[in-house]
């Protein structure tokens, strides 16, 4: 039956970082490109290597800490045993995310921007550019 726990604490807490992973990468975009004035390069760098990090991180946890904590021997016991590992994946989760926000906002008033130069603009494709005839 331990196996069989250990089945759904690891597809449930794959499945929710996954989807907050993803959440926090879309939705985060805007902030990021706002935060960075408006430079997206950056930005999109910056939130892939945000979202990789998530997945090592989170992924890690859940590895490290699948061995620990009392060990269910039924059906109550298990619900609690995933319960709890399941709460501590989502407190991690949300640590995680308060944490980048706090980092990411200092970062914004930090005077790095003062001297910074501005983003750069895209230049426009035109009709005749190699890219477009693909």
């Amino acid at each position: 039956m331990l196996v069989y726990v250990y089945a759904v604490y690891l597809v449930l807490s794959i499945a929710i970082t996954v989807w907050v992973g993803r959440t926090l990468h879309s939705n985060g975009r805007v902030f990021l490109v706002q935060n960075f004035q408006g430079n997206e390069a950056l930005a999109d760098s910056i939130n892939h290597l945000l979202l990789v990090g998530f997945y090592l991180i989170n992924f890690g946890f859940m590895s490290l800490t699948l061995k620990y904590g009392e060990k269910p021997a039924d059906l109550a016991g298990s619900i609690e045993f995933l319960s709890t590992k399941i709460g501590a994946i989502i407190m991690v989760l949300g640590v995680m995310h308060f944490f980048n926000m706090r980092a990411l906002i200092r970062f914004r008033h930090a005077k790095f921007f003062d001297s910074a130069p501005a983003a750069p603009k895209p230049a426009a494709m035109k009709q005749e550019d190699p890219a477009w005839t693909a």
